[in-house]
């Protein structure tokens, strides 16, 4: 027996909203402490450069977490990505949360997190239909790419003043060593 009381989909998502970061895995709310300084710099900029770039090319929508990206009601798998980027081409799935998979995921990775970004919640996008996740490791620094074709994972990794290259948003000029100055 689970030492967690396990709730629906339907109940999380009918508690007061709230700023605190959670997640519904399996039934189970996970509710990590609030993250460091510079995790939340990294996520500030790099929200501003893709908001920008998909909004004066008319692209889509993008979102900073907490957001709920509800990706299985039945199994009450509900996740919350640091950043998400929904093409036009899907805006339906944005209701009063995100209904099934954004085209683009980005996780920043935190010391107590890497594993679990890289392994589980990796597989989960992969499963459900994100066509890309960044994975940026502030201490490394560099941001990993990581494509979801149908018959393949690709993943390439950009530091320094390597050009970041996105098959959900071609044309975007962003420097690797953006996300991490001051």
């Amino acid at each position: 027996m689970s030492r967690f009381r396990e709730i629906t989909a339907e109940k999380y998502l009918g508690t007061p909203e709230t700023l605190r970061r959670r997640e519904l895995v399996y039934g189970v709310v996970h509710e990590p402490p609030a993250p460091l300084y510079l995790h939340q710099s990294i996520v500030t900029k790099l929200t501003a450069r893709l908001d920008h770039f998909v909004r004066r090319r008319r692209l889509g929508r993008v979102c900073v977490s907490p957001i709920d990206v509800v990706l299985d009601v039945e199994r009450a798998l509900i996740l919350q990505p640091d950043i998400i980027v929904v093409s036009n081409e899907r805006l339906g799935i944005i209701r009063d949360q995100i209904w099934g998979a954004p085209d683009l995921v980005v996780e920043v990775a935190s010391r107590g997190t890497t594993r679990y970004d890289r392994t589980t919640k990796l597989d989960w996008y992969r499963e459900y239909g994100v066509r890309e996740c960044w994975i940026v490791e502030p201490h490394g620094p560099w941001i990993e790419v990581v494509g979801f074709d149908v018959e393949r994972i690709t993943r390439r990794t950009f530091e320094s003043v390597a050009i970041v290259r996105s098959s959900v948003l071609p044309g975007l000029r962003l420097r690797a060593d953006d996300a991490f100055s001051e």
